[in-house]
């Protein structure tokens, strides 16, 4: 499995979806201070998601 790693901001596609709020404080409290949104953090995780369960 390889490291996660906050990506810079990718183009996206706008998508709307509901996070519980712990997660959404988790999440923005990991990207403080670095070059990356919300949705760029969370795309990268599925990503990362998406690539474990295929493998």
């Amino acid at each position: 499995m390889g490291s996660f790693k906050i990506p810079s901001v990718p183009a996206t596609t706008n998508k709307t979806i509901r996070f519980p709020n712990d997660v959404v404080e988790a999440v923005e409290s990991a990207i403080q201070g670095k070059d990356c949104t919300f949705s760029a953090f969370v795309i990268a995780a599925v990503r990362n998601a998406l690539a474990d369960i295929e493998e």
